[in-house]
């Protein structure tokens, strides 16, 4: 068996542990984009969102063989070799550095063998653990885009990071990565 934690590609058997994902914080619709009702839906969204394609990659953090939550590598374009990172975690799984772990072997394959350059991620200024998972995995600050998200009725500015190849690698322990499969190039 593989070591745990780590990052592996998401699978259908995972639809069970998406949906305990939702369902223990429904806030995580704004990262997921959708509401996850049952498991049913879980499992659609495993088929249409979190499968890798050119443009995307998806990693499910896994702790000893439950997904507790996913590191994403998004608007993949190969001609600039940029992207866009955003990861979530279950309640359960916050708190032990799993996010910045996760995102910072997630950079590490797309600023070598992913074939990327640069990488970007924003997140709410009013957040502040998800600026601490991007600063531990090695994301500088860039500034502020005022109102960039609309949550309902409310606006949220948003505090932008990028991570280069040419940045000094983070002094951080990365979670395990199953291979996610071919380069974005």
């Amino acid at each position: 068996m593989p070591a745990s934690p780590l990052l592996r590609p998401w699978a259908q058997a995972d639809a069970p542990s998406l949906y305990a994902a939702f369902a223990a914080d429904p806030s995580l619709e704004h990262q997921l984009g959708c509401r996850l009702d049952d498991v049913g839906q879980a499992a659609g969204y495993l088929d249409t969102v979190l499968v890798d394609s050119p443009q995307r990659r998806s990693f499910a953090v896994d702790v000893d063989g439950t997904a507790v939550g996913n590191i994403g590598i998004s608007a993949i374009d190969s001609r600039h070799q940029t992207a866009w990172v955003s990861y979530w975690l279950a309640p359960s799984a916050r708190g032990r550095s799993l996010a910045s772990r996760g995102v910072a072997a997630a950079a590490e394959w797309a600023l070598g063998d992913g074939g990327l350059f640069r990488l970007e991620l924003g997140h709410r200024t009013n957040n502040p653990a998800s600026c601490l998972v991007a600063l531990n995995a090695g994301f500088r600050t860039e500034g502020i885009e005022r109102s960039k998200l609309r949550y309902g009725g409310a606006r949220f500015d948003v505090e932008t990071h990028a991570r280069l190849a040419s940045d000094p690698v983070p002094d951080i322990s990365v979670l395990p990565l199953q291979s996610p499969g071919p380069s974005t190039s």
